[in-house]
């Protein structure tokens, strides 16, 4: 029997740098998978339902979140988004890790349902550094620059709900502890299954 593979919850404020960990992650890790997110919008050209996304009539997403179908949830300019949670638990029961980069709320959404994640929130090295990072993408004006920040800080306070903290000082660097993360966690007993044991006892 396959060992259960992990959820890696990924979150941090907007220009930490989480999105391009998560890609790199991706690129090196075999095992890795995303999490197809389910959502109500009306697909766009070249989107296709369950590798972009799931794409749900309103009525059958809503029927869903009554009956715990989504580890979390939330309501975007009137549109629903959401995680399935059949679907995480299908793939971690094959024995795949499961990587799902997320906002706060999300996060703490997933923390209260399954509590087994590994949450990772990534940091910048400094409020200063962020605000350049975000500025040197030439995508925001000055308003919303000002607004991300203020979110950000406001963000950073719930880093202790998290498991882990890593400070993205150096992209590499940063992947390297991510990945050191999940070897680490693999080999937390509460998360080996005693195949031994079970056996001994003719389980």
């Amino acid at each position: 029997m396959a060992e259960q593979g992990l959820l890696i919850v990924i979150s941090g404020p907007s220009g930490a740098g989480k999105g391009t960990i998560c890609s790199r992650m991706m690129e090196s890790e075999p095992e890795l998978r995303y999490s197809i997110s389910a959502t109500t919008r009306p697909p766009r050209k070249g989107e296709v339902d369950g590798e972009n996304y799931f794409f749900l009539e309103r009525e059958e997403f809503v029927s869903m979140r009554e009956t715990g179908g989504f580890l979390e949830w939330a309501e975007v300019y009137g549109n629903f988004y959401g995680t399935p949670r059949k679907n995480v638990e299908l793939m971690l029961n094959q024995g795949y890790d499961i990587i799902l980069e997320i906002d706060i709320q999300g996060a703490l959404q997933i923390k209260e349902k399954f509590p087994e994640g590994v949450f990772i929130f990534i940091e910048p090295p400094s409020l200063k550094e962020l605000e350049t990072r975000i500025t040197k993408r030439g995508t925001d004006s000055k308003d919303v620059i000002a607004r991300r920040m203020q979110e950000a800080s406001k963000e950073l306070k719930y880093v202790t709900e998290y498991d882990y903290v890593v400070v993205n000082d150096c992209l590499e660097v940063a992947v390297t502890r991510v990945k050191s993360i999940i070897v680490a966690e693999k080999c937390r007993p509460q998360r080996k299954r005693l195949t031994l044991t079970n056996e001994v006892m003719g389980k």
